[in-house]
């Protein structure tokens, strides 16, 4: 096993680093010559799509630190959480406190900047996935000290598990994502509009690459689809140079292959800025960078009919998780309210538009933190908690095993940096499942499954 904390800047959202530039970019060019979109037809080709389902990951980059997030308030773990944490503990009283159905009585708290995510918890319409992450078989601290086990490739690098995350694969050979594997087995080859299917509202990401011919596709939260800056009717320079462009001879095959890229995102920015001027959504959401990618979410959603899919995946993200330093608490408090703010936003929309059963959003991360403080923050973890909501959620519950908070205990490799007790397998087959794809596609798309016990409960 190696072992990195070098990596840091892919802590942030794709852009200048991205852990699936070799997945998008071999996905790109084998999909430039493909029929990826009946363009400018779609609209003409509608259905009601009455068993629409879609999912919506919503990544946070840079580790998550779910410790802080999802706290034990009964007296004994309490204060172990308070003598490990030092000055990084959140103060009792602070917390927003649930009691899981399935907890038997026992008590959590929910960081206090999550007030709208405690509140569906509460009311039935979201759960918490407790310590998952990347594993290769079941783990115990023992097999962990001894190397008995096989581990996960490079435990605790940012750029590497947030490609174990991203593509269910955690030994590394990952070079497309689970989302789009998914996809490929619940959504015909066949399906009119099929390369809508998969929708970025962020930018590139290795979980909605398929295996087979699915790609994903870049919106930009402001508005302007595919190129940002361009636009198909405009008379400016730039959109006549644009169309220019394209409208040149192809005599070579690296200019003709980019030459289709280009083409194929013009007319899939045309197909969907014309849906999107029949979207009707009032419910408000939050101007922040991550309202603003759920809010575009919601608008495509309430235009499923017109792009007649059954199945569609979203992939939102927010940065700037990887709180090493004395900014962690205000810095995690900023992030932690911005999701919950942005994520109740999204769920109300989809009560809004009578889809609540049909949409679930669920949250990755790179990683959790440490327990234990580092003197002013936390360190790169493992195993982490994450939040799962929508009409189709058995909500109100706890879903897995939360870890004993004993520094050196049995969860712990050390300093409070938990081993998973759920693989990332189980919750993406749980997903899966939800989405439609049978026991036999799953074991295809996560091919370890079977060393874990069964999908996780999260689904009604």
């Amino acid at each position: 096993m190696t072992t990195r904390f070098t990596d840091c800047p892919s802590a942030y959202p794709p852009g200048t680093h991205n852990p699936a530039r070799r997945g998008l970019l071999k996905g790109l060019a084998a999909s430039a010559a493909a029929p990826w979109v009946l363009p400018l037809q779609a609209l003409a080709q509608t259905s009601t799509a009455s068993d629409y389902k879609a999912l919506v990951c919503v990544f946070l980059f840079g580790g998550n630190d779910g410790n802080n997030m999802v706290v034990p308030i009964d007296t004994t773990e309490f204060n172990q959480y308070q003598s490990a944490r030092a000055r990084l503990a959140l103060g009792r009283e602070t917390l927003l406190p649930i009691t899981p159905s399935n907890g038997a009585g026992r008590r959590f708290g929910i960081h206090p900047a999550m007030p709208g995510l405690a509140q569906l918890f509460s009311s039935g319409k979201a759960a918490i996935a407790a310590n998952v992450g990347p594993l290769l078989v079941p783990t115990t601290r023992a097999q962990y000290q001894a190397r008995s086990v096989p581990l996960p490739a490079a435990l605790f690098s940012h750029s590497d598990q947030q490609a174990a995350w991203q593509t269910g694969l955690a030994d590394g050979s990952g070079r497309n994502g689970w989302g789009g594997r998914v996809m490929e087995r619940v959504l015909a080859q066949g399906a009119r509009n099929r390369g809508f299917a998969a929708l970025s509202v962020t930018g590139g990401n290795i979980w909605q690459v398929g295996d087979q011919s699915l790609t994903p596709y870049k919106l930009g939260s402001s508005g302007n689809l595919g190129l940002e800056f361009f636009s198909p009717q405009g008379t400016d320079p730039l959109a006549q140079a644009v169309r220019a462009t394209l409208a040149e001879g192809r005599g070579h095959l690296m200019q003709q292959a980019w030459l289709d890229v280009m083409q194929r995102s013009v007319d899939v920015q045309a197909v969907l800025s014309q849906a999107l001027g029949s979207s009707t959504l009032n419910t408000a959401f939050p101007d922040t960078g991550l309202g603003r990618q759920l809010r575009l979410a919601a608008r495509l959603i309430s235009v499923r009919a017109a792009l007649g899919l059954p199945r569609q995946i979203y992939f939102a993200s927010l940065g700037g998780f990887d709180t090493h330093g004395d900014e962690q608490l205000a810095r995690q408090a900023d992030l932690l309210g911005e999701l919950s703010n942005a994520a109740t936003a999204f769920y109300n929309a989809t009560v809004e538009l009578g889809v609540a059963n049909q949409v679930t959003l669920f949250t990755a991360s790179d990683f959790g933190r440490t327990l234990a403080s580092n003197g002013q923050g936390s360190d790169h973890g493992w195993g982490n908690h994450q939040w799962v909501l929508g009409g189709g959620v058995a909500g109100g519950r706890i879903a897995g095993t939360f870890p004993n908070l004993a520094l050196n205990g049995p969860d712990d490799t050390d300093t409070g940096r938990w081993i998973p007790s759920t693989a990332t397998d189980q919750l993406g087959a749980s997903l899966g499942r939800w989405m439609g794809a049978s026991d036999a596609q799953l074991a295809t798309v996560f091919p370890r499954l079977a060393q874990f016990n069964g999908v996780l409960p999260l689904m009604a």
